[in-house]
């Protein structure tokens, strides 16, 4: 049972999901906001509660998460599912594992829907001038059946690997370009930076979602909280994103459940901004 209507789905590389897939980065502790924040994240979301989110997620009629591939989502994985969870995963490779290859194997053990190339580490490789390094990764991952994609905060490096015709099946793009300054994963032995979270960016990105065939998932659509003073605020940054991505693309929005349902509130939105509701 979900509350409310059914959330629209779209086909994602052969896989029906809902437009509106939740993300993985609060479960992690990871706010792009503060460190304070980041702490209470991780403490709050303990596997029991993790777990509890995802069938909130399920009630309320996402059908999709999108998360980080490590050991903690591993176990919180197999936990949920043993618990009879039913939710699709697409899993992102992990950058502080030395393997990139075993990564990719242990993602594909745990039967995602999709794997794809971390954002973060793909935008170094571009800026040190190495991003075709990558191209073993997603052959990897291609090997194990799984659709693979590339994860990135900079729509200069989609428009290289849609030019240089890299066989890929999806992109996953931050519709703000926080890479803008250097950045590292914190778990990679990266240190916290102040990230630029600037509006006409998301013109930008959107312009390339628009212009290629490829499936896109876009993330960062309520610029990590940025956009969440209210519900009217959220309500338009949803309308933004969906108004300006192709039809049959969707949207990754994590959430943090500790003060209020965002959840429930993000699904009802998105429903709205997809119905034409008032």
């Amino acid at each position: 049972m979900t509350n409310g209507a059914a959330l629209p789905t779209v086909d994602f590389c052969g896989t029906e999901v809902t437009r509106l897939i939740v993300g993985g980065n609060q479960l992690r502790g990871y706010s792009h906001q503060s460190d304070q924040l980041d702490r209470e994240m991780v403490e709050y979301y303990t596997c029991e509660n993790a777990v509890r989110l995802l069938f909130e997620c399920e009630k309320n009629g996402i059908n999709t998460m999108l998360s980080r591939a490590d050991e903690i989502i591993f176990n919180l994985i197999r936990t949920y599912r043993e618990q009879g969870g039913t939710m699709r995963w697409i899993g992102q490779t992990a950058t502080e594992f030395p393997d990139p290859f075993e990564n990719i194997r242990q993602i594909a053990s745990l039967n995602p829907i999709a794997i794809y190339h971390h954002g973060s580490q793909t935008d170094i490789l571009w800026k040190e001038g190495r991003i075709d390094e990558m191209r073993d990764c997603l052959k990897a991952m291609r090997d194990t059946g799984h659709p693979a994609g590339v994860g990135t905060h900079m729509p200069e490096v989609l428009r290289y690997v849609e030019e240089h015709d890299w066989h890929v099946d999806f992109y996953m793009a931050c519709v703000y370009n926080i890479s803008k300054v250097r950045r590292q994963s914190v778990l990679a032995g990266g240190e916290p930076v102040e990230e630029p979270f600037d509006d006409p960016d998301r013109e930008i990105m959107c312009e390339f979602i628009r212009s290629t065939s490829k499936p896109c998932l876009a993330f960062k659509v309520l610029g990590a909280g940025r956009k969440c003073e209210s519900r009217e605020t959220i309500r338009e940054a949803f309308q933004f994103a969906f108004d300006n991505i192709k039809p049959t693309d969707a949207v990754v929005v994590g959430v943090f459940q500790k003060y209020k349902d965002q959840v429930a509130e993000n699904c009802s939105l998105v429903r709205d901004v997809l119905t034409g509701g008032a």
